[in-house]
């Protein structure tokens, strides 16, 4: 840990590693047929963001999320990713989260939406992270501890099958590794409308049978990650759920509520002098 409570200090240029190779190149194609930025959801990273001008966004992938009129540069190590970014969208830099070629305190803002599980180091690129950004960094991302508030992941995908090891499952502990690269944090819920138009993972709380479409778990990186042959048993029980009325009777009343707490977070962390 450095003097100056965990802040590492570099120039462009002192590259400290390689870089991994980006997941998205493989995971991302099709990325946009279900994925996109869901107004409710922007409108709390635009609230976070504050007074920043200028916003530094990692692991930016197809420019979901992106604050209009702000000053917005991206870093995305995905190829495949890159490609799919719309005309007129935030310039683009090819680079990883552990390894970003700016100096210290290069922007107002740093922030990594529902990008962070897929860095090769989590503490090296949340370290970075802090590095660059001279007022706020944020985050938003689910909690681990909070998996099994959601149905999918409790009752069809065994709590994930291993992607979320043993000890990010303990309360707390989630928070203590943030704070131990970004210091003090705040993590503000984020609850998810019965609507989302942007197809991650726990988007279609309310509307099971979106899992049955090979489109929405094409965009959706746990579908990809887990052994095909376990997602394929998880849907046809689903499916079948579905069919005998098992789901309702499990889920039913989750169909009257507008927004779910899934244990999607907003990190927030000042990290300013």
């Amino acid at each position: 840990m450095t003097s100056d409570g965990g802040r590492a200090h570099r120039k462009r240029g002192d590259r400290p590693g390689r870089q991994e190779e980006a997941a998205y190149d493989r995971l991302g194609r099709g990325y946009t047929i279900t994925r996109r930025t869901d107004p409710r959801i922007a409108a709390r990273i635009e609230e976070a963001l504050g007074d920043a001008r200028t916003v530094l966004n990692v692991g930016a992938g197809t420019g979901s999320y992106e604050p209009a009129g702000r000053e917005v540069t991206a870093v995305e190590p995905s190829a495949e990713m890159i490609a799919q970014r719309p005309a007129g969208s935030a310039r683009v830099i090819q680079a990883s989260a552990e390894d970003l070629l700016f100096d210290d305190d290069s922007f107002d803002a740093a922030m990594a939406i529902i990008s962070d599980h897929h860095w090769g180091d989590r503490e090296a690129g949340l370290r970075e992270l802090r590095r660059v950004a001279r007022g706020r960094v944020l985050l938003l991302n689910a909690d681990p501890a909070q998996a099994g508030r959601f149905w999918l992941t409790r009752d069809y995908l065994d709590n994930l099958d291993g992607l979320i090891t043993s000890r990010y499952r303990e309360e707390g502990f989630w928070r203590e590794e943030l704070q131990r690269s970004l210091g003090e944090v705040e993590l503000r819920p984020i609850p998810v409308p019965h609507d989302c138009v942007d197809g991650f993972y726990q988007a279609f709380w309310r509307r099971p049978r979106a899992y049955l479409d090979q489109n929405v778990r094409d965009g959706t990186s746990v579908f990809r990650m887990l052994p095909a042959a376990r997602v394929l048993a998880a849907i046809e029980q689903l499916k079948a759920d579905l069919a005998d009325g098992t789901w309702e009777i499990r889920n039913g009343h989750l169909c009257d509520e507008v927004e779910l707490d899934v244990g999607l977070r907003l990190v927030v962390a000042d990290v300013g002098p």
